[in-house]
């Protein structure tokens, strides 16, 4: 059975407002929750964009049940890698073992508010596995000092650990990353149902793990609002992630995109009311081997109604289509 997530979107509401979220989420019955980690949303529409390691910390105290994962961390510049496995370790202690770290090789609308510039692909994949390399280290306890090519750490130690570290999951889109998610992470995780890119993580020793994938969704009894809707707010989606790496400004997205049509929107994001539209959109990840599909709800105040709907007629569908 594929399982079904929700995701707390930090570019498109406050922090509050996420929690009451993620809270409804786990009443609603998703079976897990995942929360982007930006410091800029994508589009001035957006809105918002707050700080989710702080969002995670109040979502663990206040759900029991429901697994909480970022969606994507990334451990190479905004934060030092030994910070974040102090976040990691932490939210790990207050979710009681419900915490999963994703981490990818970010974009530059996040990454370059901290200045130094903005490494390429190949060098943002090898600090990508050093930062890792630290996570891991640290994890299993005691000191670490460590002098690599991109990081220095000096007798570092996480002084409240849990039994069990959080798994990690590495962002996947070419080749490469794949590589880099087959032999370093727990599972894998993706936007896109491309078979190719599990069937590169397996070559690069990920066979049997967990594969995590995510898809937008636009809710809306009015089809033509869900439409809009996700036009204004999501139609830097297509640009693929080669493209959304490397714009450094909301403003670039709104330039980039400017002849991005609602029509273009539709073709690519389910939006409206039927559930049979919804599951098929699902369809492809569950065929590409994906066991966990996380669930976008574009608009921050679409969320009520989109869990209620959830809860009453898409949850039910897509576990009978595809349990």
């Amino acid at each position: 059975m594929v399982q079904i997530g929700y995701t707390m979107m930090t570019e498109q509401a406050g922090p509050r407002d996420l929690v009451d979220h993620v809270v409804r989420a786990e009443e609603t019955g998703f079976d897990f929750s995942v929360i982007s980690d930006h410091y800029f949303p994508w589009l001035r529409s957006q809105g918002h964009s707050s700080y989710a390691w702080s969002v995670l910390g109040a979502a663990a105290q206040a759900t029991s049940r429901i697994p909480l994962m970022t969606y994507v961390t990334c451990p190479i510049l905004r934060y030092h890698p030994a910070i974040v496995a102090q976040k990691a370790a932490t939210v790990q202690l207050l979710s009681e073992g419900r915490f999963r770290l994703g981490l990818g090789a970010g974009e530059n609308l996040n990454e370059h508010v901290v200045g130094g510039g903005w490494p390429p692909v190949d060098v943002r994949h090898e600090m990508l596995e050093e930062a890792v390399g630290v996570i891991r280290a640290l994890f299993e306890g005691g000191h670490v000092t460590h002098h690599g090519p991109h990081y220095d750490v000096e007798s570092a130690r996480l002084w409240d650990l849990p039994d069990q570290p959080p798994p990690i999951g590495i962002a996947v889109s070419g080749e490469q990353s794949c590589k880099l998610a087959g032999h370093l992470a727990d599972l894998v995780i993706a936007t896109e149902p491309k078979p190719g890119l599990l069937e590169a993580f397996d070559r690069h020793g990920g066979s049997g793990k967990p594969r995590v994938g995510q898809l937008p969704v636009c809710y809306d009894p009015d089809r033509d609002t869900a439409v809009k809707r996700a036009h204004a707010q999501f139609r830097w989606f297509g640009l693929g992630w080669k493209v959304n790496a490397e714009l450094p400004h909301p403003d670039s997205f709104e330039a980039a995109t400017q002849f991005v049509t609602e029509d273009d929107v539709a073709s690519s994001i389910p939006c409206g009311d039927d559930p049979d539209v919804f599951v098929e959109a699902v369809r492809p990840y569950a065929e590409a081997g994906f066991g966990e599909v996380a669930l976008v709800q574009i608009g921050g105040d679409a969320q009520p109604e989109f869990l209620d709907w959830s809860a009453k007629t898409l949850l039910p569908a897509l576990r009978e289509a595809l349990g």
